[in-house]
C-alpha cells in the first residue's frame, strides 16, 4: 500500500501521501460512463474497458510508484473530475503512522482541499487496487460517482472480492464500480514488492545467524582461559 501527483490547495504544503500536479489532458471523444447502477463489481467486459480508463490508471500506476520507492505497499490513485486531475495519492500508512492513509484516502482528502468542499459529486476515482471498507466508505461519503480500480484483492476488497460494500441497496449513494483494469501490471507492481521484501528479510536473517556464529567463535572459551 502508498501517494501523488495531484491538486492540492496552492496556498497549503502538500501532505505526504499527496502531490500537485498539472491537469492531465485525454482524448475529450471519450466520455466517462454514465453507469451509477448498484451493478457495481461485475467484472468489465473487453470492450467496456476504454483508453481513458488506460490512461488515468496509468497515472495511478505512477502514484504508487511512489509510494514504493518510500517503503510502503505500492498502491496509487487518482481523482478526476471529466478529463481533469484533481488530486492523486499514494499509499503511506507506515511513514505517518496512520492507519487510515491510504492512496484513496490520501486522494480524497487533497481533492476535497482542492476544491473546498467534503463532497465530490461528479469525480471517478482510480485506484491500483480494490478498495477497502474503510475506503469504500470514505467513497461513498464523498458522493463519487464512479470507482475503477486495478488488481483484486482476496483479503480486504470491498468490491466484491471479500464484502461488495457498493451493492447495498440500503445505502443512499450508489457508486459505479469497474474492476480489473491494467490488472495484471497493478497485481505484479504488488508482487514484485512483496517478493522483494521476502527476499530481503531472508537475507537480514541469513546475515544475523552468520554474525551470531562469528561472535560464538570468536568468544574465549572456558576450557582455555586467556
Amino acid at each position: 500500500m502508498n501517494v501523488d501527483p495531484g491538486a492540492t490547495p496552492p496556498d497549503e504544503t502538500p501532505q505526504p501521501g499527496v502531490s500537485a500536479e498539472p491537469a492531465a489532458a485525454v482524448d475529450p471523444s471519450v466520455a466517462p460512463s454514465a453507469d451509477h447502477s448498484a451493478d457495481a463489481c461485475a467484472a468489465p467486459q473487453p470492450d467496456s474497458v476504454t483508453d481513458r480508463d488506460r490512461h488515468f490508471m496509468r497515472l495511478a500506476q505512477a502514484a504508487a510508484d511512489e509510494a514504493r520507492a518510500a517503503g510502503e505497499v505500492p498502491v496509487g490513485a487518482v481523482l478526476v473530475r471529466g478529463d481533469e486531475v484533481i488530486a492523486t495519492g499514494f499509499n503511506h500508512p507506515i511513514g505517518t503512522h496512520d492507519p487510515s492513509a491510504h492512496a484513496e484516502m490520501a486522494a480524497l482528502r487533497a481533492a476535497g482541499a482542492a476544491l473546498g468542499n467534503y463532497r465530490l459529486p461528479g469525480c471517478e476515482l482510480y485506484v491500483t487496487l480494490e478498495p477497502c471498507l474503510m475506503c469504500a466508505g470514505a467513497i461513498m461519503h464523498a458522493r463519487i460517482s464512479r470507482v475503477v480500480y486495478g488488481a483484486r484483492d482476496p483479503k480486504t476488497g470491498a468490491c466484491g472480492s471479500v464484502v461488495d460494500a457498493f451493492s447495498n441497496g440500503q445505502l443512499n449513494h450508489h457508486t459505479s464500480v469497474m474492476g480489473g483494469v491494467l490488472e495484471t501490471e497493478c497485481g505484479d507492481a504488488l508482487r514484485s514488492f512483496f517478493a522483494e521484501r521476502r527476499r530481503a528479510s531472508r537475507e537480514a536473517r541469513r546475515a544475523a545467524a552468520e554474525q551470531a556464529t562469528d561472535a560464538s567463535a570468536g568468544a574465549p572459551s572456558d576450557d582455555n582461559p586467556s
